[in-house]
């Protein structure tokens, strides 16, 4: 054995001095609220959560199962810290000594002296000043021995270039790691100085028994003796305030606490005072579509005010407007990735990076402004005080307000909609389209998701109408001085946009055609459940996920859930339209998978069954993203939009499907059958996405990570929407 690097002796003491930190440390300031731990397991998947005052941090440990695809799913230890300021972390993956894959099981067992799985890591910083070492401390026990295959000590995005793409590692990244071993043998660390030059994180490990051992061979390769290791995962970077479950909520909704702990815990664990962040473990960082739908449709039982839960949220999407175009941002990137990226393009700077290339974010901030501003009495008389602020997380930003930035954004939804808006424009060539050079430009965002097209139907047929709506609303409170035009020519604008976009995106499928299609794809693709061809009596009627598609597709004809934009951000007034649109969205709801949406686990969100093009099956399939799958909050924004619409039927003026008694229960039955569904998988509702197999003449739910190495998030913020989304009683 030897070592790769010559590190001082006080380092390594440094080093072996964390495996003793542990909770009640006398180094660690004393936190006003208790620490949060949890635990979920979504087999071969178990995740660990610590948050106190100092820090946070998710564990994720695989361990395949006998049935697992070992193609897709290896044994690792994933350290993931939530660092919204840095999105970093490091992974650890092991493989046994044996070669045989699949005999090695990685687990954690609990503290023999704490009785946690996880206990936190605090040190003051070294130097006297600068930020404090802080992390979780466990126990790993391996059932066989094993060898570290694989580390990578970096940010998230670095973590999933390699574990969703090509395997790709980069040497920069990789070769700063050092390895160290005590001067006494049997602890083994791991360390990596970030590009900053600053930031540090460790990995280290050392035998809890006798009979274990860690050794360190060839200067770089970690070999494990069956049995349990502490490990201690530690960083010095600037840590954010996370908001504490009282702190998230609502004053009416604190009740949720002891009513729905894990989901209240976790809906802080992603909550932080300048931000909300998408999900655990691959998107511990601000997303601007993510949190605004989330913001939508928590609402009622978010924080309002200073320091609360929405004020975080629309801060967070303010500061990030682009001052050029007004674009809001999708995503950012920070931390140790961005000062990668920035080297790349020949800066030496830590200066975050925003990502502009979709375009259905900068309609969503108006409704989010409006639902604040002008819905909620809080933001009401918040709103003179915020939109005063200047920002500081873009440098770009300075010397600009946010009531500045919020204008520049409605500025550019005026001008991209007015072409359609005006005589004669309505057309598709004035539809909103993907940004030139972009294959992705709204939530179906991996490169199948639109099955090719450039023109999405949920930006047009809803979202650019919602942004349009909520202009003329705010305009008509006052909040954009220099044009109080908005307030008539925004509401102009949206009531083209909403009648005159449906019929762009309409498909229809004739009765025996529609029954030859969906035979063909369940034979074709060796389903083991019947068509149920023979149930179709009319013509499959739905609106298609885009324009211009692949192979030259006028449209892409595969069936989905998008009509949930327009039920939830739309209350039309063309009665003819919003009644056939109610009755389409109700049948497919309705008619089982493969003939309509539903399953025993969810309303997929695509299905291919009618497009009448093979590659359709392939690009959404169970094993894809965006294909026959469910998405939680796709369930969650259906439930309430179809109850927003309903609701109309108690206004002085109700809408004629109200009156239209079959029509009227239709749309009530398919209301009471989603929420069936939904309850009936109560127990994963709040993971990001999940597919199914087909067994004992039922759907079964599967990770979506246990087919494909892209992932599920355990905790997505706007899968824990159902935190507000109820189902409404009277309505059965």
């Amino acid at each position: 054995m030897r070592l790769v690097s010559e590190i001082a002796t006080t380092a390594v003491a440094i080093a072996a001095s964390l495996l003793t930190l542990v909770a009640g440390s006398p180094s660690a300031p004393e936190c006003q609220d208790d620490a949060v731990r949890f635990e979920i397991k979504d087999a071969p998947y178990t995740n660990y959560f610590y948050s106190d005052c100092h820090s946070a941090s998710q564990v994720v440990v695989t361990s395949p199962l006998p049935d697992s695809n070992l193609t897709v799913i290896g044994p690792r230890l994933l350290q993931q810290v939530a660092w919204p300021a840095g999105n970093s972390g490091l992974v650890a993956f092991f493989e046994p000594q044996n070669g045989v894959n699949g005999t090695l099981a990685i687990s954690l067992t609990d503290s023999p002296s704490t009785g946690n799985a996880l206990d936190p890591i605090y040190e003051p910083s070294s130097r006297g000043k600068g930020d404090p070492v802080v992390g979780v401390s466990g126990h790993l026990h391996l059932n066989t021995s094993a060898r570290l295959s694989v580390p990578i000590l970096c940010s998230i995005r670095t973590m999933r270039d390699f574990t969703e793409g090509p395997s790709l590692l980069r040497p920069e990244i990789q070769d700063a790691i050092k390895y160290t071993e005590s001067p006494e043998g049997g602890h083994v660390s791991l360390s990596r100085l970030w590009l900053d030059n600053s930031t540090t994180t460790t990995l280290s490990f050392a035998p809890t028994a006798s009979n274990a051992s860690v050794t360190l061979e060839d200067g770089d390769e970690l070999r494990f003796q069956p049995g349990t290791y502490t490990f201690n995962a530690s960083f010095d970077y600037p840590q954010l305030q996370q908001l504490s479950p009282r702190e998230v909520l609502s004053e009416g909704a604190q009740h949720l606490i002891k009513d729905a702990p894990e989901q209240t815990q976790s809906l802080s664990f992603l909550s932080f005072s300048d931000k909300l962040t998408a999900g655990a473990w691959r998107f511990l960082t601000y997303f601007g579509r993510d949190s605004m739908i989330s913001m939508l449709l928590l609402g009622p039982i978010l924080s309002s005010g200073p320091d609360s839960a929405f004020e975080a949220g629309i801060s967070a999407l303010l500061e990030r407007i682009n001052r050029t175009d007004g674009s809001a941002a999708h995503e950012e990137t920070i931390g140790d990735y961005a000062t990668w990226l920035n080297r790349e393009d020949g800066m030496i700077s830590t200066r975050p990076r925003y990502d502009y290339k979709m375009i259905d974010t900068d309609f969503f901030l108006p409704v989010v402004l409006a639902e604040y501003f002008i819905k909620n009495p809080i933001g009401r008389d918040r709103a003179c005080e915020l939109l005063k602020t200047t920002p500081v997380e873009d440098p770009d930003n300075a010397g600009l307000t946010y009531g500045e930035l919020a204008t520049l954004n409605a500025e550019k939804i005026m001008d991209i909609t007015s072409a359609f808006a005006s005589p004669g424009g309505q057309k598709k060539e004035n539809l909103i389209k993907l940004k030139e050079g972009e294959v992705v430009g709204e939530w179906r965002d991996s490169g199948s998701g639109l099955g090719g097209g450039r023109i999405p139907y949920d930006v047009n047929a809803a979202i650019a109408p919602a942004g349009l709506r909520a202009i003329a609303a705010l305009a008509e409170a006052g909040f954009f001085p220099d044009h109080p035009e908005w307030s008539d020519k925004a509401a102009q604008y949206a009531k083209v946009w909403e009648d005159e976009t449906l019929s762009l995106f309409e498909v229809t499928v004739p009765q025996e055609e529609a029954r030859a299609l969906v035979d063909a794809y369940v034979e074709e693709n060796d389903f083991p459940f019947a068509s149920q061809g023979e149930n179709i009596t009319a013509p499959i009627r739905f609106h298609g996920l885009s324009l211009d598609g692949d192979d030259d597709q006028p449209i892409v004809r595969v069936m989905n859930t998008d009509d949930c934009f327009r039920h939830f951000l739309l209350n039309t007034t063309n009665e003819e339209q919003l009644s056939s649109f109610l009755s389409q969205t109700a049948d497919n709801i309705l008619a089982p998978y493969p003939l309509g949406l539903t399953t025993d686990v969810g309303l997929l969100v695509a299905n291919p069954a009618f497009g009448g093009e093979p590659h359709y099956a392939e690009q959404f399939s169970k094993s894809a993203y965006h294909g026959t799958v469910v998405w939680s909050w796709q369930l969650s924004m259906m439930a309430r939009g179809l109850e927003r619409q309903l609701a109309r039927c108690h206004d002085t003026s109700p809408p004629g499907f109200c009156g239209d008694e079959k029509l009227h229960g239709k749309i009530l039955q398919a209301y009471n059958r989603l929420w069936d569904v939904i309850e009936d998988n109560a127990d994963i509702l709040s993971g990001e996405v999940w597919s199914w197999r087909y067994d004992g003449g039922k759907f079964v739910p599967v990770p979506l990570g246990a087919l494909t190495p892209t992932e599920s998030n355990i905790r997505q913020l706007w899968s824990l929407t159902f935190l507000a989304v109820r189902r409404n009683e009277s309505l059965q």
